[in-house]
C-alpha cells in the first residue's frame, strides 16, 4: 500500500497535498479541483486500495480522514474518546470496574466486538494488546484487540477510517471495518503542546506533555520523533452502598464512606514515544522504519468486601456467621467456637457475638479476618501495561510501473497486574496485602511481500504474508495463589482475593502461526465506472482455512452525484489468548459476587461441560451509498448490513457437581475439589447489524470570516438472530441489542477569524440499556441526552497559541441508576459520554 506518483498520473488521480489545517472535529472532504487558488485542499486516501491514492470522494466504500491537527480541538487526552467524536458508530465508555478491561478500554465500531475492528499503522497490521476483556459490558465481553491508546495525536499525519468490511483485503479482524494511523512524516519543524484540566467537581486533574519534532536524515532521508507524557488522578462518582450503610447505622465506624469507589481509574507516568523515519536510495526504492515505546500504569476502583457476608474471606452462610481458621487441624476442633454467630439486637442491628469473636482473638491456634478487617474492605486493581513495536520495510517501483514492497513486523504488548488491599484468605492471619497475580503477554512478527502491476485502466495487485502470534501467562507471586490446605478445607478463599494470580502450572507460552495470498484489482471501466475486486486466502495451524471475496463500485452519475456500493465475506480468526487464556475474576452472577473461572475450551474441565475448539467467525458485508458534491457542500449518505456466525464469546457460568469433581479428580485435575463453577470461549451465538452513516460537511464567508459545518449521524440496530440458551442469557441478548445507542450524532460549528478560532460542538446521544453489574435483575432505561463542547483559540504570535475548552460545557449527566445502593454507583457505567460531567482545560502550543 505504497503512494506511488507515477501510478497516480496513469491513472489521473491528483495525489495533492493532505488537508492539515481542518478545524472540524468531523472529516471535512473536499471536491477536487484544477483551480489552485480553492481553500479547501483534497483529502487522499490509501486505506482499502492498492492503486494510486484517491481522493475520499472517489472511493468505492466510504472511508474517514481525520487530519492529525483536527484533535487538537477536542481537548481529550486519550486516543479512543477522540475517535469516538470523529467517526460515526465509534462506541467507547469509563470501564471503571471492569478487571482487565481498566487497563486498555474496549471500544467498538458498528455496533461490533472490539477485536472486529482491524488496526493498521502505516498500513501495517498492528499487533494485539495482551488484555482480554472478561467484563466488556455484553458486546465487548472477551474481546482482544489492539491498545490504541499507545498512539500520540502528536504523532500522527492523518488516521484513515474504512468503514466497510475487508477481510478480504487485509484478513481476519476487518469485518467493521480498517482503521489505519499515518504518522508524521515531516523532516523538519516541530510542535510541542501543554494541556492541563479537571472535571467540573474539582478531581481527575490531568497533566500532558507533547512534542514532535522532524529533522532530515542523511540527504535523502527523513526521521521524526514523537513523545507523550500523561498523568491523570481519579475520580469518583459513588454513593454510599446500602450494606456498607447499614454497617455504619449499626455502629461499626471502621467502613469507608464511600465503601466503593465507581469512576475514572488513575493514571500514572503514562509515557509514549513513536518514531518514523524514511531513506530514499534512488528515485524509485526506498527503505522505512517505524516504530513506538510505551509504557503506564493504571490502579482503579474493585469491590467491596462486606465483614459480614463475603464469602471465602468472613463467611459461607449469607452472614449468618463469620468463618473461624484454625491453620493447624482441617476439622477445626481445636478452636473454642467452629464459627462466630451474627446477632441482631431488639433495634435491627448487627454484629458479630462480642464472647465468640474475644475468644478466638484470645486463642493463638484460631483467627476471623473479621479481627484484622472489621470495616471489610475494597481491593484496588490496576497493573503497568507496555507495549513496543518495530516495523522495517524496503519499497519500490520499476521502470514498467511495477511497484513492489516488502517488509517485517513485530509487536508486544504486556499487562502485568497487580492487585492491593485485599488478602489471600487461604493464608491466614498473616497473609499479605498486595499481590502481583502475574502477567499477560502478546508478541506477533509478521512478513510482507506484495506487488501492484498497471495494466490498462488499472491495477492488478498480489501478495503473500506470514503471521505468527504467541500469548503467554506469566505465574504470579507464590503468595497470590498458594493456600494451607486445612483453610481451604474450612472454606476460606484460595489466591488474592479479587483477582488470584496465575500458578506455575496456568503458566505458558502458545502460538499460531497462518499465512495468506491475496489478489485485487482496481479497474476504470470507464471515466464514470470504478470496479473494484479482492480475493484472500489464508491458512491457519490451528482451525484450518479459509478464502473470502470483495467486490465494490462507484458510479459517477452526473457532477455532482455519484453512488457507491459493496458486497464481502469476511471473518475473525479466534485469538490465542482466548483458545488458551486462565482467569479468575470476581463478577455478579445472580444477584451474587463470585469467584469465576475461565478456563480454555480444551481443558479438561470445559471439555466435560461441553466447550469445543475455536472457530473463526464468519461474516458477510453489503454496503450501499451516495456522494453527493457541490461546490461547498459534501455529503455521504451510506446503508450497511453484517450478518456475522458462530460469533466467539465467553460461556455463561456452568457449575460443577459432585459428580463433575470426583470425574476431574480420578484424572488428577488439580485444584478440582474447590472448583464449583467455571466458563470457557465458544462459538454460540449469531448476528445480524445493519445502519446507516450520513456525513455533511459545508463551508462558507461569515461574520467576516471563515465557518466550517460538519454534521456525523450514526444509526445502528443489532438483532440476535440465534443463540444457544445454556450459553447465553437473554440479559446478554439483549445487551448485545441494546447496550450501545441506536442513534448518535454530532452537528459541529468552526469559526476562524483573524487570529481567534471559535468550536462548537453539540453530540447527541439516542436511549440505550444497561443491565447494571451484568444482572438482568437490575435494569437500567437510559434516556436520550446531549452534551455541549466549546473551544476557544488564539494565536498570540505565529509560533505561539493558547486554548481554552470545556467538554461537556453544561455539565450534563446520565440518568440516575435507580440501582445504586447496591454497589454505590450513582449513573449507568456504560454511559457512551461518561458519567464525570463537565471537564475544562488550557492548552498552549509552540510551533516552529
Amino acid at each position: 500500500m505504497t503512494n506511488h506518483r507515477s501510478l497516480t498520473r496513469k491513472f489521473g488521480v491528483k495525489a495533492t497535498a493532505l488537508a492539515i489545517a481542518a478545524a472540524l472535529t468531523v472529516p471535512v472532504f473536499s471536491a477536487e479541483d484544477e483551480n489552485e487558488d480553492e481553500k479547501a485542499e483534497v483529502k487522499v486516501v490509501v486505506v482499502g486500495s492498492r492503486a494510486a491514492p484517491r481522493s475520499v470522494g472517489e472511493s468505492a466504500v466510504p472511508v474517514d480522514i481525520i487530519s492529525g491537527d483536527e484533535f487538537e480541538s477536542q481537548g481529550i487526552t486519550d486516543m479512543n474518546s477522540m475517535l469516538s467524536v470523529s467517526v460515526p458508530s465509534y462506541n467507547v465508555n469509563a470501564q471503571p470496574i471492569s478487571d482487565a478491561a481498566t487497563l486498555v478500554r474496549p471500544a467498538n465500531l458498528r455496533g461490533l466486538s472490539p477485536d472486529s475492528t482491524l488496526i493498521l499503522v502505516n498500513g501495517k497490521r498492528r499487533h494485539r494488546a495482551s488484555v482480554i476483556a472478561f467484563l466488556g459490558g455484553g458486546i465487548s465481553d472477551g474481546s482482544q484487540g489492539p491498545d490504541i491508546s499507545v498512539i500520540p495525536s502528536v504523532a500522527l499525519k492523518q488516521i484513515e477510517v474504512l468503514r466497510d468490511g475487508a477481510a478480504a483485503q487485509y484478513g481476519s479482524d476487518a469485518v467493521a471495518g480498517v482503521m489505519n494511523f499515518v504518522l508524521n512524516d515531516s523532516s523538519s519543524g516541530g510542535y510541542f503542546e501543554a494541556q492541563t484540566g479537571q472535571f467540573y467537581e474539582g478531581d481527575g486533574t490531568s497533566l500532558q506533555l507533547s512534542g514532535n519534532v522532524g529533522m532530515e536524515l542523511t540527504e535523502r532521508g527523513f526521521l521524526n520523533l514523537s513523545m507523550e507524557y500523561k498523568q491523570a488522578d481519579p475520580t469518583d462518582r459513588s454513593v454510599q452502598r446500602d450494606d456498607a450503610a447499614d454497617l455504619i447505622s449499626w455502629g461499626n465506624d471502621n467502613v469507608a464512606d464511600p465503601a466503593q469507589i465507581w469512576g475514572s481509574p488513575e493514571v500514572k507516568d503514562d509515557l509514549k514515544f513513536f518514531f518514523n523515519s524514511g531513506i530514499d536510495l534512488d528515485n524509485q526504492r526506498s527503505l522505512y522504519f517505524f516504530g513506538n515505546w510505551a509504557e503506564r500504569e493504571i490502579e482503579g476502583g474493585f469491590f467491596f468486601r462486606n465483614p459480614h457476608t463475603r464469602p471465602g474471606v468472613f463467611s459461607n452462610d449469607d452472614g449468618d456467621t463469620l468463618l473461624v481458621g484454625d491453620p493447624n487441624n482441617a476439622d477445626n476442633t481445636a478452636c473454642p467456637f467452629t464459627s462466630i454467630d451474627i446477632i441482631t439486637d431488639i433495634n435491627g442491628n448487627q454484629f458479630p457475638d462480642p464472647t465468640q469473636l474475644a475468644a478466638i482473638e484470645a486463642d493463638p491456634n484460631c483467627f476471623t479476618h473479621y479481627s484484622r478487617f472489621p470495616g471489610g474492605f475494597t481491593p484496588r486493581f490496576g497493573g503497568t501495561v507496555s507495549d513496543q513495536s518495530l516495523a522495517i520495510g524496503y519499497k519500490g517501483e520499476t521502470d514498467s510501473g511495477m511497484t513492489y514492497d516488502v517488509s517485517y513486523t513485530y509487536g508486544k504488548n504486556e499487562a502485568e497486574f497487580a492487585i492491593k488491599n485485599t488478602v489471600n484468605a487461604a493464608l491466614g492471619e498473616d497473609t499479605p496485602t498486595a499481590f502481583a497475580p502475574g502477567a499477560y503477554t502478546q508478541e506477533e512478527t509478521g512478513l510482507f511481500a506484495g506487488i501492484t502491476y498497471p495494466i490498462n485502466n488499472g491495477v492488478i495487485a498480489a501478495g503473500f504474508e506470514s503471521r505468527n502470534s504467541e500469548f503467554t501467562i506469566t505465574a504470579g507471586n507464590p503468595e497470590s495463589y498458594e493456600f494451607n490446605p486445612n483453610l481451604a478445607e474450612q472454606g476460606f478463599g484460595i489466591g488474592s482475593n479479587g483477582f488470584p494470580g496465575f500458578k506455575d502450572t496456568d503458566a505458558g507460552s502458545w502460538d499460531r502461526g497462518n499465512i495468506a495470498v491475496y489478489v485485487d484489482g482496481e479497474f476504470d471501466l470507464s471515466p464514470d465506472f470504478l470496479l473494484t475486486a479482492a480475493v484472500r486466502h489464508e491458512d491457519y495451524d490451528d482451525f484450518g482455512t479459509t478464502t473470502n471475496f470483495k467486490l465494490s463500485a462507484r458510479w459517477q452519475t452526473t457532477d455532482n452525484v455519484a453512488f457507491r456500493a459493496a458486497g464481502s465475506t469476511g471473518f475473525r480468526a479466534p485469538t490465542v489468548g482466548q483458545s488458551r487464556v486462565r482467569n479468575v475474576t470476581t463478577a455478579f452472577e445472580n444477584g451474587e459476587l463470585q469467584d469465576q473461572a475461565t478456563l480454555p475450551p480444551t481443558d479438561p474441565g470445559s471439555i466435560l461441560k461441553g466447550a469445543e475448539p475455536l472457530e473463526a467467525e464468519e461474516a458477510v458485508n453489503f454496503s450501499i451509498g451516495s456522494v453527493i458534491e457541490f461546490d461547498d457542500l459534501f455529503i455521504t449518505i451510506d446503508y450497511y448490513n453484517i450478518k456475522m456466525e458462530d460469533r466467539i464469546t465467553l460461556s455463561s457460568t456452568q457449575a460443577l457437581s459432585d459428580a463433575d469433581r470426583a470425574f476431574l479428580e480420578s484424572i488428577d485435575y488439580e485444584g478440582a475439589s474447590s472448583l464449583s463453577s467455571l466458563r470457557f470461549f465458544t462459538n454460540d451465538f449469531d448476528t445480524t447489524t445493519q445502519g446507516i452513516d450520513l456525513v455533511a460537511n459545508y463551508s462558507m464567508e461569515m461574520w467576516g470570516g471563515e465557518t466550517d459545518f460538519g454534521l456525523v449521524y450514526n444509526w445502528t440496530d443489532t438483532q440476535v438472530d440465534e443463540f444457544n440458551p445454556d450459553n447465553i442469557s437473554e440479559t446478554r441478548v439483549r445487551q448485545l441489542e441494546e447496550n450501545l445507542p441506536d442513534i448518535r450524532a454530532t452537528l459541529s460549528m468552526n469559526h476562524k477569524q483573524g487570529d481567534w478560532r471559535t468550536t462548537v460542538r453539540v453530540n447527541h446521544y439516542s436511549g440505550y440499556y444497561e443491565a447494571h453489574l451484568d444482572a438482568g435483575s437490575l435494569p437500567i432505561e437510559v434516556s436520550r441526552s446531549a452534551t455541549v463542547d466549546l473551544e476557544l483559540g488564539y494565536d498570540v504570535t505565529d509560533s505561539l497559541n493558547l486554548v481554552f475548552g470545556a467538554q461537556n460545557l453544561f455539565d450534563e449527566y446520565p440518568d440516575e441508576n435507580p440501582h445504586q445502593g447496591v454497589a454505590g454507583a450513582k449513573y449507568p457505567v456504560t454511559s457512551p459520554f461518561g458519567f464525570n460531567g463537565g471537564f475544562y482545560y488550557l492548552r498552549a502550543g509552540y510551533s516552529f
